[in-house]
């Protein structure tokens, strides 16, 4: 009698679970269709338009963005939107390897530190950059950056600029600006990776006479190479869209799809070319993501 009414079926069970896990997970899909979904659909059909005589949008559809982006344009071919491509692929990817370089002895320098407190007080100063705006921190380095501070009057002493003047704008004022930002970026997760490192492995190789290099190769590279899977996606990513950095400091010359995206959006309102650039630029983003993807179940199958 008793095992008549409490015995539940397999299958109505599996459809309970399937019902509370789709209540559990409605609101994250929710969030996805409206904030992710609902936007690449607008912007996919937005490139696909043409822009009017004052500005106002044409939905007739044509490739027209996107042969444009190719570089085709009324007076024939012309590289100079791929360069921009190229440019902000560069530009990435040279922040992200200089952030992964700066930001492995400093993981390693406060993992080193005795008491909890010490290690509390640098990640508070890694982080408190997150408090402060990034267009602010930008202009912050203007004045870091100006003819009366040692770093230009060093410069100036090389050789490097003229007497008086600052180190911006400049492919140089770009790079240490695009590095400040996003160094807390790839240190944060480094830094738990490195936390929880085994260091019986490098001991065990150092007695083994391995060098630095191999030590690092095989002992603390292999442990700490998902939180440096994710500094570099957190860091390639945003770095590729960066504009408030390469306007700032660039002085408004140094172009990168960010800032060819803001341009047509606030200036020329050319919306559906502009449209047609983020969508590359997403295209970029995932790719870097398949890459990542990839190299990381190569290296699960070796």
């Amino acid at each position: 009698m008793l095992s008549r009414h409490f015995w539940i079926s397999p299958d109505s069970a599996k459809a309970r679970h399937r019902v509370s896990g789709l209540a559990l997970a409605l609101p994250g899909i929710l969030v996805l269709v409206f904030f992710l979904i609902i936007p690449f659909i607008s912007l996919a059909f937005l490139s696909l338009a043409s822009r009017g005589q004052f500005g106002d949008v044409n939905w007739s559809p044509t490739l027209e963005n996107y042969r444009r982006l190719l570089g085709f344009g009324l007076y024939g071919w012309s590289p100079d939107y791929l360069f921009i491509l190229l440019r902000s692929l560069r530009e990435a990817l040279v922040t992200t390897v200089a952030c992964v370089l700066l930001s492995y002895p400093l993981c390693f320098y406060i993992a080193s530190r005795k008491t909890a407190f010490s290690r509390f007080v640098w990640l508070v100063l890694i982080t408190v950059p997150f408090c402060t705006n990034v267009v602010i921190r930008t202009y912050a380095w203007q004045l870091v950056l100006n003819p009366k501070m040692i770093f230009a009057k060093l410069a100036s002493l090389a050789g490097l600029i003229p007497e008086g003047a600052p180190l911006y704008p400049g492919a140089l004022a770009v790079f240490l600006g695009m590095v400040a930002t996003f160094l807390p970026f790839m240190a944060l997760p480094l830094y738990a990776a490195i936390e929880r490192l085994n260091w019986a492995l490098p001991e065990a190789a150092k007695d083994l006479y391995a060098s630095r290099l191999r030590i690092f190769q095989k002992a603390i590279l292999p442990q700490t190479i998902y939180g440096l899977q994710a500094g570099v996606v957190i860091t390639f990513v945003p770095a590729m869209a960066m504009f408030v950095v390469t306007d700032i400091l660039g002085g408004a010359k140094y172009m990168l799809i960010g800032n060819l995206i803001q341009l047509q959006f606030s200036q020329t309102r050319d919306w559906p070319f502009g449209a047609a650039l983020s969508l590359a630029l997403m295209l970029l983003t995932l790719l870097s993501f398949l890459f990542f993807r990839v190299s990381r179940f190569s290296r699960k199958a070796a």
